[in-house]
């Protein structure tokens, strides 16, 4: 096994908040990170996702034969940084890497011995992948055709997700898939019908490839347990992939059944590609090297605009008018969610946000917020000189609509009228306010309006008043 680098790919949770994988892994037993632990490509992944307050700890005591008593380390802390050592502290006691309420500090033995092999190499267990050997029937996929595949494969499904009910995609992803996105809440089947978008879908849309990444893969670890696939197979299996080499082939022939039954599922989303589904051989795509890296998970540069995408492509002006400097079909496809298309151009799409082009957005479930900041998100670097960046009258308009829309509420349920007197409404109605099921009522005409969970109470108990029982 060879030697890694422990920050060869860079930190990808230089924030303060931590990574989403995280917070999913203080949730589950010390049984099942201990089992974790035992591979030094899953130390070595977990590592890289760790803060740099928490890496700073670990590689502190990495070293250590012996425990340290916590009041040394505390010595070396000033006030200013007792919050967030603590904070540390705190998020690598979760995680079984360090004891929950320390006297001493030391690194979870199984964890200390994982990734000091990590980064020293030695050993034979295969934890960063076996290597395929020479095939001379075919060649190696150049990482050209991995970065092509991956992107088709990721942007079918972010295509099949902006273009949802209306059947305008160019591919649909595998059932699979679909049913991740409907699991995780980014697309719903109302009443059977097609799957359409969500407001949590175009929230998606406007996360970075890496967090839309994790979103659907913390989904996919959900779901691991019903499907009697074991976690921590799972987990070993992606962070193994975290740390393979882009553009050489690994052999299939050392993966557990788990893992094996990944494949498929793993190349629906780009994440690995086979020359066929009973090869003995895979290659990690981009998607999978950067999983706990903060390099670009797909490529920045493409012939499908995304140079032009990175660096903002809208410009919108006061009149509502917008012009998007893309030949994307994607980005084309999600303007279209909230915008009526005019007129395209080789590079050029041009259209107006409408009070119609709202309110259907606004019908499938996005939000005036979410389509601003998609806006303000891709505005291009022309845009950008403006303060505010966005026309506020444009910004002002668009949630007045919303509000528009909020103004009249709709709820399914019964109206009560026709009471033979006024004692019989008022003695039906305290009835029905009892039990908290009154929407609406008018004492004038005499008549309420009851949600549809209490009709059957308030039914019985007219036919019982009625009988002459109550």
């Amino acid at each position: 096994m060879a030697a890694a680098n422990p920050d060869e790919h860079g930190d990808v949770n230089s924030e303060a908040s931590p990574h989403a994988l995280l917070t999913f892994l203080q949730s589950q037993s010390q049984n099942t990170l201990s089992r974790l632990y035992q591979k030094p490509s899953s130390c070595l992944s977990i590592f890289r996702l760790l803060g740099p307050l928490d890496r700073q700890l670990v590689m502190n005591l990495l070293w250590l034969d012996s425990a340290i008593p916590a009041s040394t380390m505390n010595a070396w802390v000033t006030r200013e940084g007792r919050k967030p050592y603590e904070a540390s502290l705190g998020i690598l006691s979760r995680l079984h890497i360090l004891p929950s309420s320390p006297v001493k500090l030391a690194l979870n033995p199984t964890f200390k011995t994982s990734l000091r092999q990590a980064i020293t190499g030695g050993g034979t267990s295969g934890s960063f992948g076996v290597p395929a050997g020479n095939d001379d029937k075919h060649t190696t996929p150049s990482v050209e055709k991995l970065d092509a595949y991956a992107l088709e494969r990721w942007e079918t499904i972010l295509h099949y997700m902006v273009s949802s009910g209306s059947g305008r995609y160019p591919a649909k992803p595998s059932q699979g898939v679909l049913l991740l996105l409907q699991r995780s809440g980014l697309m719903t089947s109302p009443h059977g019908a097609a799957l359409q978008i969500t407001s949590s879908g175009f929230q998606f849309l406007l996360y970075s490839p890496h967090t839309q990444l994790w979103e659907l893969l913390l989904q996919y670890l959900h779901m691991a347990e019903e499907r009697q696939m074991d976690l921590v197979e799972v987990l070993s299996f992606l962070f193994m992939l975290s740390t393979m080499e882009l553009g050489r082939e690994y052999s299939t022939e050392h993966l557990s059944g788990t893992q094996t039954a990944m494949l498929e599922d793993l190349r629906d989303y780009g994440i690995i590609w086979q020359r066929k589904a009973s090869s003995r051989r895979f290659n990690p795509t981009r998607l999978a090297t950067t999983l706990t890296s903060s390099a670009p998970p797909l490529p920045t540069t493409s012939g499908s605009g995304g140079t032009t995408q990175s660096q903002g492509f809208i410009v919108l002006e006061t009149n509502y008018r917008i012009y998007a400097y893309t030949d994307n079909p994607l980005q084309i496809a999600i303007l279209n969610l909230f915008i009526t298309l005019k007129s395209r151009f080789p590079n050029l799409v041009v259209g107006a946000i409408t009070r119609e082009s709202v309110k259907k957005a606004l019908a499938n479930g996005i939000t005036a917020d979410q389509i601003i900041s998609y806006l303000t998100t891709h505005a291009h670097p022309q845009m950008r000189r403006n303060k505010p960046l966005l026309p506020v009258t444009v910004q002002d308009q668009i949630r007045l609509w919303e509000l528009e829309k909020n103004r009249v509420k709709s709820q399914e349920g019964y109206l009560y009228t026709a009471f033979a007197s006024q004692a019989d409404y008022e003695y039906v109605l305290d009835y029905a306010k009892k039990l908290d099921v009154v929407l609406w009522e008018s004492a004038a005409r005499r008549c309420f309006f009851g949600s549809l969970e209490g009709h059957a109470n308030i039914r019985g108990f007219i036919e019982r008043r009625t009988a002459g029982n109550v």
